[in-house]
C-alpha cells in the first residue's frame, strides 16, 4: 500500500494529541514531519508534548521542529490552559522525551519534506503562522494539498461570536495563507462541533492497552470538563481528529462548498472567515458522513502500542 505522506503543523494540546495518535494508527498515511506553533500552548511546549507522545508510541524517526512562538501582529499571550491544561495535555505530566527537537526552522523542515514528497499533504491544526512564513519564504518545493482545521462559516465562533480560535489567534497569517493558490480544504466548526467523543467512548478508550491510548484517556477528563459548558451531556468536540481524518481520506464531506476564503481583520469581526465564489482551489466542508469517534477508536484498537 502506498501510504499518503502528511506533515502536521500543530499546537499540541489535547485534541492535537488525539489527531497525532490517530494518524500514527491510520495505516493509509505516514507522518513525515511535525512543525509546531503557539496556540493551545507555546510552540516549544507543543514540540515537547509531541516528542513525548511519539516516544510513548515507539516512533523515534519523525522530525519535530519548533516554529513560531509569537503571531504576526501580536505576541503569544499564554494559550488556553482552561481548555487544555497548563501543560497542554490536561496536566498529566508526560515524561520528557529522550530525543531532542529537530534543529531546523519550521519553514526549512516543511520545504525539505515537500521536496522529498511531491504528493505531500500538510495538515494545519493550529494558527497558520508557520504556513504564512512558508508562503513568503524563498523555497524550492510545493506541497500537494493543505487541510486546515479552522474557521466558522454558518456556525458561530468559539472565541468570539464570529471567530474560531486558530484563525482568531493569527488572522493576518490566515489571510496570507488563503491568498495563495494552494489546493486547500478547510474543516471548520460547522462540522467539527457535530463530531464528538462522549463518556461511553472514554470508557472504551480506557480499555485499550498501550501507553498512548492510556495517556489519551488520562488527558480527556480535563477536555470533557471544559465542554461541560458547551454540550448538555458529557462529551467533547473532535476538532483536530476530524481534520486528520479528512486529510487521510478516512471520512469525507457529503457537502462541500467551493469558494475563496477571506479573513476579516477589522476589530469588530477580527478572525471571521467568509467564503465567496471565484476560487477553484479552496473549499470548506459543510457536512460530514460517518463518526470520527468510531474511526478514532477503531484505529487505536487495531494498532499494537508499546506498553
Amino acid at each position: 500500500m502506498n501510504r499518503r505522506p502528511i506533515l502536521v503543523d500543530c499546537d499540541t494540546g489535547i485534541d492535537d494529541a488525539l489527531a497525532l495518535a490517530y494518524l500514527l494508527a491510520e495505516p493509509s498515511v505516514e507522518i513525515v514531519g511535525v512543525t509546531t506553533v503557539s496556540g493551545n500552548t507555546d510552540a516549544a511546549r507543543a514540540a515537547a508534548n509531541t516528542l513525548s507522545l511519539f516516544e510513548l508510541a515507539g516512533e523515534d524517526d519523525i522530525p519535530v521542529a519548533i516554529g513560531a512562538h509569537d503571531f504576526r501582529a501580536r505576541a503569544y499571550a499564554g494559550g488556553a490552559p482552561h481548555v487544555h491544561g497548563d501543560d497542554g495535555l490536561g496536566g498529566i505530566a508526560l515524561s520528557a522525551a529522550a530525543r531532542a527537537h529537530d534543529a531546523r526552522a519550521a519553514v526549512e523542515l516543511i520545504d525539505h519534506v515537500a521536496s522529498r514528497h511531491p504528493d505531500l499533504t500538510v495538515l494545519a491544526l493550529g494558527p497558520l503562522t508557520n504556513l504564512a512564513a512558508y508562503a513568503e519564504a524563498p523555497r524550492v518545493a510545493r506541497f500537494d494539498h493543505l487541510v486546515v482545521m479552522g474557521g466558522a462559516f454558518a456556525h458561530s465562533g468559539n472565541v468570539t461570536a464570529w471567530a474560531e480560535a486558530n484563525i482568531h489567534n493569527d488572522p493576518e497569517a490566515a489571510a496570507v495563507v488563503f491568498a495563495q493558490d494552494w489546493d486547500t480544504t478547510l474543516v471548520p466548526l460547522d462540522v467539527t462541533m457535530t463530531q464528538t467523543l462522549d463518556a461511553t467512548d472514554l470508557v472504551r478508550l480506557e480499555a485499550i492497552p498501550g501507553a498512548v491510548p492510556q495517556a489519551l484517556a488520562r488527558m480527556l477528563p480535563h477536555y470533557l470538563d471544559f465542554y461541560a459548558g458547551v454540550f448538555p451531556d458529557r462529551r467533547c468536540a473532535l476538532h483536530d481528529p476530524l481534520a486528520a481524518m479528512v486529510a487521510a481520506g478516512a471520512l469525507r464531506g457529503v457537502s462541500v462548498a467551493a469558494g475563496r476564503v477571506d479573513v476579516r481583520l477589522e476589530r469588530g469581526e477580527r478572525g471571521r472567515t467568509v467564503s465567496s465564489s471565484g476560487s477553484e482551489t479552496q473549499r470548506w466542508v459543510r457536512a460530514m458522513e460517518g463518526s470520527a469517534a468510531e474511526v478514532l477508536l477503531e484505529r487505536l484498537e487495531a494498532r499494537e502500542w508499546p506498553v
